[in-house]
C-alpha cells in the first residue's frame, strides 16, 4: 500500500506541468494514480470502465467474419481484400491517440484479432511512465511486441497524407474532453468536416473512428460526423463513481464506414 499521497512524477510541457501521483482511496482504501494538467484533472485509475468501453465498442464496431464459404466482393483467394486488409475481420491494426493510464490500448490488445497496437502521444513523459512501469497496466502494455509507442502530436498525424502502408482499421482518441472542449486549440479543426475527412484518410475501407468524451452526447457533433461517415452512433457509458456514491458517464461515438 502507497502513502497517503505520492507524487511519482513531474515535468513541464508546453500545455502546462503534467504531474502523476498515487493516493490512497479513503473510501475503498485502494491505491489511485491520477495525471493531472496543470490545474485539471486529466484521468484516474478510478474510473477506467469509459477509457477500456471505447476500444471494446470501435473494435466490436468493424465487421464479423463472413460465413464460412462465402466472399465478399472484391476479396481475393487468400482472405484479403482489395485495399489489402483482412476480409475475415482478423490481423486489425489499430491507431489509439492519448496512451495516458493505458487502458484503451490494453483493451484493444485483449482482442485476439488485433495484429498490431500503435499509440501515438504529445509527451513523452507518459510514454516514459510506462516503459518505467510505473502504472498498474504499463507491464501488460510494454511487453505485449505488438505495441509501439510513438511520442508525437496525434493531430498533426492526421493532418498528413498517410502513406501507402500507414492505414488502420481502428483510430480510438482519447485526447480532449470533448469534441467541444479541447486540451488546446490545435486540435479544434479534427472536429470539424475537413478535419474527420482527413482522418478517414488513415483508415482502411471499412475502418472505425471511435472517439472517447466526457460530455454528453451532442447531437450536433453527431450530426457533422455523419456528413463524413456512413453510420455515427453516440454510446453513453456508465459506471459506478465512489466518490459521489451514485453513477457517472461519458460518451464514446463510433463512427463506420460501409
Amino acid at each position: 500500500m502507497s502513502l497517503r499521497f505520492e507524487e511519482l512524477d513531474f515535468q513541464p510541457t508546453p500545455m502546462g506541468d503534467l504531474t502523476l501521483r498515487r493516493r490512497i482511496e479513503p473510501t475503498l482504501g485502494v491505491d489511485v494514480f491520477e495525471v493531472k494538467l496543470g490545474e485539471e484533472f486529466l484521468m484516474s485509475s478510478l474510473f477506467t470502465v469509459a477509457e477500456e468501453e471505447l476500444a471494446t465498442l470501435g473494435l466490436a464496431a468493424l465487421e464479423t467474419p463472413q460465413a464460412e464459404g462465402t466472399a465478399a466482393e472484391g476479396t481475393a483467394a487468400d482472405g484479403t481484400a482489395a485495399d489489402g486488409t483482412a476480409a475475415d475481420g482478423t490481423e486489425l491494426d489499430v491507431l489509439v491517440g492519448g496512451l495516458g493510464l493505458g487502458y484503451t490500448a490494453v483493451a484493444a490488445l485483449a482482442d485476439p484479432r488485433v495484429r498490431s497496437v500503435r499509440v501515438i502521444d504529445t509527451l513523452p513523459a507518459v510514454i516514459d511512465w510506462h516503459r518505467r512501469g510505473l502504472l498498474p497496466v504499463s507491464a501488460t502494455l510494454v511487453n505485449d511486441p505488438r505495441t509501439t509507442l510513438v511520442a508525437g502530436d496525434f493531430f498533426a498525424c492526421m493532418r498528413r497524407e498517410p502513406e501507402a502502408s500507414a492505414r488502420y482499421d481502428a483510430i480510438l482518441l482519447d485526447v480532449d474532453h470533448s469534441p467541444r472542449h479541447q486540451l488546446d486549440p490545435s486540435h479544434a479543426d479534427l472536429y470539424t468536416e475537413d478535419g474527420l475527412r482527413a482522418l478517414v484518410r488513415h483508415l482502411t475501407h471499412r475502418g472505425v473512428f471511435a472517439l472517447w468524451s466526457d460530455d454528453p452526447p451532442d447531437e450536433e457533433f453527431v450530426a457533422l460526423a455523419s456528413v463524413v461517415f456512413d453510420s455515427v452512433v453516440a454510446h453513453v457509458v456508465d459506471f459506478d463513481n465512489p466518490l459521489t456514491s451514485g453513477v457517472s458517464s461519458n460518451t464514446v461515438y463510433v463512427a463506420t464506414q460501409h
